[in-house]
């Protein structure tokens, strides 16, 4: 059996196992997905299973997505850009990490039928997801890029790999075409940004990475303000879906069956 699994902390959120398990039922491969929450010491352990052939394929999220790069003997291109991994599986004999995150956002702002060439943007949030998503909107042709962190130090390193992004202070507002929030703020129904979302004018594209809850209150308050806004669950299911291609060697099909599936968690 081929054995995977998504590591995080938080990791319950994550309906990962749920859209890879279904496309191994689907597509007939003795597969399993899990997840856990590791510690920090153990993380070594379990990348050197995918060495051994214990593991097939590993999925990182949050926090872990910068501290496996030590860990990893090859690196993708899109790593070396980012400094982040999303993915890690064996590659010609060795543990190989690579970054699926540009490749799904990408596609699920098309997917939102949103273009973003020489629009502006402001991410909230440096850590995870950030390095992917700022490389995805260079990629697509954005004009400006403002970023805002609660802790500086974290963005500063970032900025250090992507020195034309502009560092602003966390509740200033610069006039912006898209909104993305890129922290993990939200992942509790309870949580909130504490910004004053009136600033933004009128008009603008909202977006979170998060996925699971559907409506944070950060879409809630876009939605409230009559702002167009989209969760990251297309995001999610395109990062998944290239995964799955580096893991099995094919994409699998995104179906009306497994929109349902997720929708109905």
């Amino acid at each position: 059996m081929k054995k995977h699994l998504i590591i995080g902390d938080p990791v319950n959120h994550s309906l990962s196992p749920k859209i890879h398990n279904y496309w191994f039922k689907k597509n007939n491969i003795h597969g399993i997905y899990e997840k856990i929450t590791p510690r920090l010491k153990e993380i070594s352990n379990i990348i050197n299973q995918i060495k051994t052939g214990n593991l097939h394929g590993i999925n990182v999220t949050v926090p872990f997505k910068q501290k496996v790069i030590p860990l990893l003997e090859e690196l993708s291109p899109t790593v070396k850009k980012t400094n982040s991994v999303n993915t890690i599986f064996k590659k010609e004999g060795k543990v190989y990490g690579d970054n699926t995150d540009v490749f799904g956002f990408s596609l699920a702002l098309k997917d939102a039928g949103y273009y973003i060439n020489k629009k502006k943007a402001l991410i909230l949030g440096a850590g995870g997801v950030a390095p992917s998503l700022v490389v995805s909107l260079y990629n697509l042709g954005i004009g400006k890029i403002y970023m805002s962190n609660r802790t500086d130090s974290k963005l500063d390193n970032l900025i250090e790999n992507f020195p034309n992004i502009e560092k602003i202070p966390w509740g200033k507002f610069e006039e912006v075409d898209l909104i993305i929030n890129a922290t993990s703020v939200g992942l509790k129904r309870e949580d909130n940004l504490n910004l004053n979302y009136d600033k933004f004018g009128k008009n603008k594209f909202f977006y979170d990475v998060i996925y699971n809850p559907r409506m944070t209150n950060f879409l809630k308050e876009a939605k409230k303000n009559n702002h167009k806004f989209v969760n990251g669950k297309m995001m999610f299911i395109y990062q998944a879906q290239k995964a799955f291609e580096l893991w099995h060697g094919f994409l699998p099909k995104i179906d009306g069956e497994l929109i349902k599936l997720l929708e109905n968690d």
